[in-house]
């Protein structure tokens, strides 16, 4: 069983920041997309950002400006660096990490929420 562990996440002011992690086994973060989605109760999941292995980056166009996506490879952890927090971006984060239709995995989940 490949565990995505996650971490970073909580309750923080809008206008603030957070940064999330998630740690993967190394055998899987090395050849492997990484990615972090965000979900809403009663919505779809959707993409936040992605990473590849070489470090090619792709955000969705709703946070672009204000989160960024990094991986440390001697660490075998990605990153979602989230500043200028709104309201709006309150859900829980879940990292993913995906090689093929046969390779993907995902972690449990973080919950941020963005309130005053």
């Amino acid at each position: 069983q490949v565990q995505l562990v996650e971490s970073g996440g909580g309750l923080v002011q809008p206008g603030g920041s957070l940064r999330l992690s998630c740690a993967a086994p190394g055998s899987i973060f090395t050849i492997s997309t990484m990615g972090w989605y965000r979900q809403v109760p009663g919505k779809v999941r959707e993409l936040v950002a992605t990473i590849t292995s070489s470090g090619s980056t792709n955000t969705a166009d709703s946070v672009k400006g204000r989160f960024t996506i990094s991986r440390d490879n001697a660490k075998n952890t990605v990153y979602l660096h989230m500043n200028s927090l709104k309201p709006e971006d309150t859900a829980v984060y879940y990292c993913n990490a995906h090689r093929s239709e046969f390779m993907d995995y995902w972690g449990k989940g973080t919950l941020v929420t963005v309130s005053s």
